[in-house]
């Protein structure tokens, strides 16, 4: 929608083919129906929090940066406010206040709106002259991809633009699901389902024990393993499951080391000294985490806690601050917030999001193989590329008239 209304603007004659009866259908579930549509931060700070494609999107997203989202949408009559860690959203907490917006952009600069399923791209000789649908055929000069992913395909994304780009030579790369729960170590998980860790820090790991990613934030235990906000962000740099393993390490007291976190635990063992050790960690730690604690721990829960030894005390001290959990594989891509993988950025203009192999051919949004952190961050990738797309496009539809 941005795309088709931005070349529009330039002064091209935009359709906007649209397989679904509702426009911005996957934009109106966005942030739980919020849509956190960017993230009120510099360029140099957006571009650190992407987790593949960084350096590709230098040009794109200094070209159309979060400002530049703010202070359109706001032009557009959708107020917004700043909330925790910098996200953006409507005032309104409506997605469908900003697919609305888009709407109204899209009707002020003339866009034709047309219903119908993308089949194929014409593209003789390696320059596009059209496209092709299930019931039509469309004459143009240039065409912009903007198809989406594979997440959420009830939506509408289920894949068409890779195929599409794939007839006309492209690569995509190995397609996955990012910011997705995380299937892990049903042992521990399942005994903590519904279990929610606030302030806690997780170190993820390659199976050679090659740090990945760390952070401070909230995890959520379920049936399956670990989900919230850290499993999500965590799962972003889970690239390759054919032979590799990987852990995570849970640091339930991240403001205490172990020298203090002992101290913390010698105190309440000598409050209850008398008590079976099962019973004296309630100070300490969740009632449902206790009974995983005391069993990994190997110590009778039984045994009164005097008789905890300091190498006893200790092993349960290196669990609080490092609780090892396996990570299996991420839930299927259909649960994923966004898709990782996608059309290879080598043989993409990272100016002009033009393709080096199909002339007149434009792509936008996550359809590349680019992803980020949750933040408002994928979504800015998608305004920042459908921009240069857009001029991109324009330009060659200039050029081909």
């Amino acid at each position: 929608m941005l795309a088709a209304a931005a070349a529009a603007e330039r002064g091209a004659r935009v359709m906007l083919l649209e397989r679904n009866e509702a426009l911005g259908k996957k934009l109106r579930i966005t942030g739980k129906g919020r849509c956190n549509i960017t993230n009120d931060c510099s360029v140099d700070d957006a571009l650190d929090s992407v987790t593949a494609g960084s350096r590709f999107l230098q040009s794109a997203m200094n070209g159309f940066t979060p400002r530049d989202t703010m202070r359109l949408f706001e032009s557009l009559g959708v107020p917004l406010k700043t909330e925790r860690g910098f996200r953006v959203f409507p005032e309104s907490d409506k997605a469908s206040d900003v697919a609305e917006a888009l709407r109204r952009y899209l009707d002020k600069t003339n866009v034709t709106l047309m219903h119908g399923r993308a089949r194929g791209i014409d593209a003789p000789g390696g320059r596009v002259t059209g496209v092709r649908t299930y019931e039509a055929q469309v004459k143009c000069s240039a065409v912009i991809l903007a198809t989406g992913g594979m997440s959420y395909p009830a939506t509408g994304s289920t894949g068409d633009g890779y195929k599409i780009a794939r007839e006309l030579g492209h690569t995509v790369t190995p397609l996955r699901g990012s910011l997705v729960p995380l299937e892990a170590d049903p042992g521990t998980c399942a005994k903590l389902q519904g279990l929610t860790l606030k302030n806690v820090r997780i170190s993820l790991f390659d199976g050679g024990g090659r740090p990945l990613f760390e952070d401070f934030g909230e995890l959520l235990f379920t049936h399956f393993g670990i989900s919230g906000p850290l499993a999500l962000s965590a799962s972003a740099h889970l690239r390759d499951f054919s032979g590799s393993k990987y852990y995570a390490l849970v640091d339930m007291k991240p403001a205490l080391d172990e020298k203090k976190l002992d101290m913390r635990v010698q105190r309440d063992f000598i409050k209850y000294a008398n008590r079976d050790f099962a019973n004296s960690l309630g100070d300490l730690l969740s009632k449902s985490m206790i009974p995983v604690i005391v069993e990994k721990s190997g110590i009778a829960p039984d045994m009164k806690t005097h008789s905890v030894t300091r190498s006893q005390r200790m092993g349960i001290v290196r669990m609080i601050k490092a609780l090892r959990i396996d990570i299996d594989r991420p839930r299927p891509i259909e649960e994923a917030i966004v898709t990782s993988g996608g059309i290879d950025l080598k043989e993409v203009n990272p100016k002009t999001m033009g393709s080096k192999l199909v002339e007149g051919l434009f792509f936008a949004g996550e359809i590349i193989d680019a992803d980020a952190y949750t933040g408002g961050f994928n979504l800015q990738i998608a305004w920042s590329t459908a921009y240069a797309a857009a001029k991109g496009a324009a330009e060659a539809s200039e050029v081909s008239l």
